[in-house]
């Protein structure tokens, strides 16, 4: 089961252009990383930059709309993720455990979505999608 691991640290939605964290916390969280990828688990992980670097496209009315950050209604923005390969929810909370955060920061434990969890006709829909994730561990 795959799951992504997303970190909220609170109040960097409002966070300036270039933030970036001290070393010390890279320190400790390069550490929980290791023990991510020596156990296996590990499949992917990334740092995102601020909102205030970004843009969100909305489709108000069918008709994209870009909107660069920062994003005044925003009140928990993605801070980075890992996504892990474990045997079940638990074990995912039981890494998120174990992660060397911050008083600021959540963890939110997604499960990512199988071909297998879906009907037929949405497996059929979806046909090709599997040419366009080789690579990837499922």
């Amino acid at each position: 089961m795959r799951f992504m691991m997303l970190m909220i640290p609170k109040g960097y939605e409002s966070a300036e252009p270039g933030a970036m964290p001290d070393a010390e916390a890279v320190q400790r969280m390069m550490k929980y990383n290791r023990e991510l990828q020596e156990a296996g688990i590990l499949l992917a992980l990334d740092g995102l930059h601020p909102p205030s670097m970004g843009a969100r496209v909305s489709f108000q009315g069918g008709k994209p709309t870009v909107t660069d950050g920062p994003f005044a209604e925003a009140k928990e923005v993605v801070g980075g993720y890992w996504l892990i390969d474990v045997k079940s929810k638990e074990e995912a909370v039981e890494w998120a455990r174990r992660c060397p955060g911050a008083e600021n920061e959540v963890i939110e434990i997604r499960q990512v979505q199988e071909m297998g969890d879906f009907p037929d006709d949405v497996r059929e829909a979806a046909t090709g999608l599997d040419q366009m994730t080789a690579g990837r561990n499922d």
